[in-house]
């Protein structure tokens, strides 16, 4: 495949990411994202709602803290391993870290804004994490790609 079409497609599956990320953040039933009349929760001390979780899992469920912790590290790490793809300024893992905070950032801010959900300290931690984590992902993956390329380029010289 061409770089170009490559390219490509990395953009168009980068697009669904978003949407799909998107959507749970912000329509998904599912994730409690409905109306509801309930008071808005905000969380400004970092480790503050992780360690509720870890303290009273017994209490909140097992799906609950996988959902809120887990999850929201795994929700970052595609965005960690297609912008290296999709962004050729994005190949060192500070702005990696740097872009997902970012759009953590932009994401919690718009849950404070449109009141979807609740801003967490916590929340950026650990989608920042995520990011991070998925950037590794892509430079293990590029690393093992690396050297089945020159395995091959010495293969052909033989």
């Amino acid at each position: 495949m061409s770089k170009r079409k490559r390219r490509l497609v990395t953009g168009i599956l980068f697009l669904v990411y978003f949407i799909v990320l998107f959507y749970f953040l912000f329509f998904s039933e599912e994730m409690g994202r409905t109306y509801s009349e309930r008071a808005y929760h905000y969380n400004l001390v970092p480790f503050r709602e992780i360690g509720r979780f870890i303290k009273y899992w017994r209490v909140l469920g097992m799906k609950a803290v996988l959902l809120n912790i887990v999850g929201n590290v795994v929700a970052f790490v595609p965005f960690g391993i297609f912008l290296p793809i999709f962004s050729t300024r994005s190949k060192k893992l500070w702005r990696a870290t740097y872009y997902s905070f970012e759009l953590s950032l932009f994401v919690e801010l718009l849950q404070l804004i449109t009141k979807v959900g609740s801003f967490d300290v916590d929340d950026l931690l650990l989608n920042t994490l995520g990011g991070m984590i998925g950037f590794l992902i892509y430079q293990l993956a590029a690393h093992v790609q690396k050297g089945k390329d020159s395995g091959k380029k010495t293969e052909k010289r033989i």
